[in-house]
């Protein structure tokens, strides 16, 4: 078993324990042994297999035996009679907002609570409202989650869907029988969020490629199983659909699987204008629905079909005729963003705050994946959830990250990390920390965290007003939404944008999977604002790191370029740019 995986179960055989009342201490330990393992910068399995896990902070006699039978087994027998010995509904209850193991432990307890369903009964009964602790509003939070969570039950975060379906997608490119495969449909166009997942392979043996497409690690159910077509149920509740053609149909197929609908509408059309007719299985010269191969016009690419229609070739992430067409046929599609143009992140935590990684931790984590540069900015001091820094405890941080650049620049390296803080926007606007305290800073995120019910006007005005501070270079998850999880809050999203393009301020893409704000659909209009782009990671831990790919990937469906990013930089013009808005303030 992999280290990701070992972490999930310590962390969640802390939330178990939590929930059948046992000693805090205890639950601690097994939430403070997952965040040792995050940490490693070695494989686990070499420390288990040398003897050397007791050496670890916080991993004494009985979590080693624990973790070693992990590692060795791919099992744990505690961990399973403690999943059995409570009901399995109770973990879908912590899915839901505003609901922690305390709260989940009071609704068994007193009222028998044991799934999503008997708590919507008890809500809808009003017992809920009686429970010491709870009241009409949790109550009322928790009707509004439950609802929400039916809502989107049949869809997945962008994140999810990766993560199952890109070992399946790296097995199969591997088969002998499999000629090209690729994702298609919305995890292909880098969707946000999505249904299901597609892949799409070629092969002279289809047979072959759907046996072993559906005897895959993850998978959970064969829902269906053709010569050329099967359907999965991952892990996860994902669906999961393979298609198998012959690698002449490739591109067309490819095209086609990918969409959008709208997208392919137009691409037909433009085909039925040309006197062509284009469809799954090729491009054809003529009028009427075929697929006589005499007729088939070829194309071994999806670049060549673009081009036989008169386009230059359309990315994946920009196809939903939201302007693509329009672009592609005056040959202004732009050299989107990568990741690899990313030097780094300028919205971070570490454990002095929420994080969990020191600082010295997260130094090496990052300039060995040869990053620049990177952010420290941890919660100011209102967050208080989040173990915020008061103005002492972050001029502490400022002086601890002088004394590791100092060490990075006497071995000659070039890579620095930032000074900064993720200062929150109060009420009424006013920022968690003054002006003087904010100047010592790097880099200075403002972002709302609290104050969630204000109206839109309300809302508006607290990130208009942060981002009139010359010492605020970014606004920090615009709307606050979590994806699945909470609508965005009331705010006008095009008078803050508006805003920061009069103020020289830059707004965050927030990398991390559950956010990506500002959402992809206002890029543009951001851009044509000239507002700045900031791609950020949000990283609370290690395995965060990798949100820049995910980021990159949303920034490139909101069309977004290289020059558009200020984290594309080098850190000289970073500094500079960095500077720039301060550079206009009195005195």
């Amino acid at each position: 078993m992999d280290r990701d995986r070992v972490v999930e179960i310590l962390q969640e055989i802390g939330v178990l324990l939590e929930l059948k009342g046992e000693n805090p201490f205890k639950t601690r330990a097994y939430a403070s042994a997952a965040r040792t393992l995050e940490g490693l910068e070695e494989p686990l399995e070499t420390l288990v297999k040398e003897g050397r896990l007791g050496t670890l902070k916080g991993i004494g006699d009985a979590l080693q035996q624990k973790i070693t039978e992990l590692v060795t087994t791919d099992r744990l027998e505690y961990y399973e009679s403690l999943k059995a010995s409570l009901p399995s509904g109770l973990m879908d209850l912590l899915e839901l907002q505003g609901l922690g193991p305390k709260k989940v432990k009071a609704l068994y307890d007193k009222l028998g609570v044991d799934s999503i369903e008997t708590l919507e009964q008890v809500c809808a009964s009003g017992k809920v409202a009686e429970l010491a602790g709870f009241g009409e509003k949790t109550q009322a939070k928790i009707l509004e989650s439950i609802a929400f969570k039916k809502q989107f039950a049949s869809q997945h975060r962008l994140d999810q869907a990766l993560r199952v379906a890109e070992p399946i997608l790296d097995s199969l490119r591997g088969h002998p029988d499999v000629i090209r495969c690729s994702l298609a449909g919305s995890a292909r166009r880098w969707k946000e969020i999505l249904g299901d997942v597609d892949f799409l392979a070629s092969s002279r043996n289809p047979a072959a490629v759907i046996d072993y497409f559906v005897t895959q690690p993850g998978v959970l159910q064969v829902l269906a199983k053709g010569e050329t077509k099967a359907s999965l149920i991952l892990e996860g509740g994902i669906q999961a659909d393979l298609r198998v053609v012959s690698d002449k149909e490739f591109p067309f197929a490819l095209a086609y699987f990918t969409g959008s609908k709208q997208h392919n509408i137009v691409m037909r059309q433009r085909a039925l204008e040309r006197g062509m007719r284009l469809n799954e299985y090729g491009l054809f010269r003529s009028e009427e629905e075929t697929r006589d191969p005499a007729l088939l016009h070829p194309c071994a690419t999806e670049d060549e079909i673009f081009q036989a229609l008169e386009l230059q070739f359309i990315p994946p992430e920009l196809r939903e005729d939201l302007g693509e067409f329009d672009a592609a046929e005056k040959g202004r599609i732009p050299r989107l963003i990568e990741w690899t143009d990313l030097r780094g992140s300028l919205h971070n935590h570490t454990h002095w705050s929420d994080g969990n990684e020191s600082l010295e931790e997260v130094a090496a984590q990052v300039h060995e994946l040869g990053c620049d540069y990177w952010a420290i900015t941890d919660h100011s001091r209102s967050s208080v959830q989040a173990r915020g820094l008061t103005p002492e405890r972050l001029r502490d941080q400022i002086a601890q990250v002088a004394r590791i650049n100092q060490s990075y620049a006497d071995e000659g390296s070039a890579f620095r990390l930032l000074t900064g803080s993720e200062v929150d926007i109060l009420s009424e606007g006013r920022l968690d920390f003054d002006d003087t305290l904010l100047a010592e800073l790097d880099v200075v995120v403002a972002s709302i965290h609290s104050g969630f019910s204000q109206n839109e006007a309300e809302m508006t005005h607290r990130l208009i007003r942060a981002a009139e501070n010359p010492f605020v270079h970014m606004l920090g998850h615009l709307t606050g939404r979590l994806l699945l999880k909470r609508d965005a809050y009331a705010v006008n999203q095009q008078a803050v944008i508006d805003a920061c393009a009069a103020t020289g301020t830059w707004i965050e893409l927030n990398a991390s999977p559950q956010r990506f704000d500002l959402d992809w659909r206002l890029w543009s209009y951001a851009k044509r604002k000239g507002v700045r782009c900031v791609i950020n990671c949000d990283a609370h831990r290690a395995a965060h790191v990798g949100y820049l790919r995910l980021g990159a990937g949303l920034g490139r469906k909101g069309w977004l370029t290289k020059d558009d990013v200020i984290n594309s930089l080098p850190l000289a013009q970073l500094r500079q740019a960095l500077g720039k808005k301060r550079s206009s303030c009195p005195g």
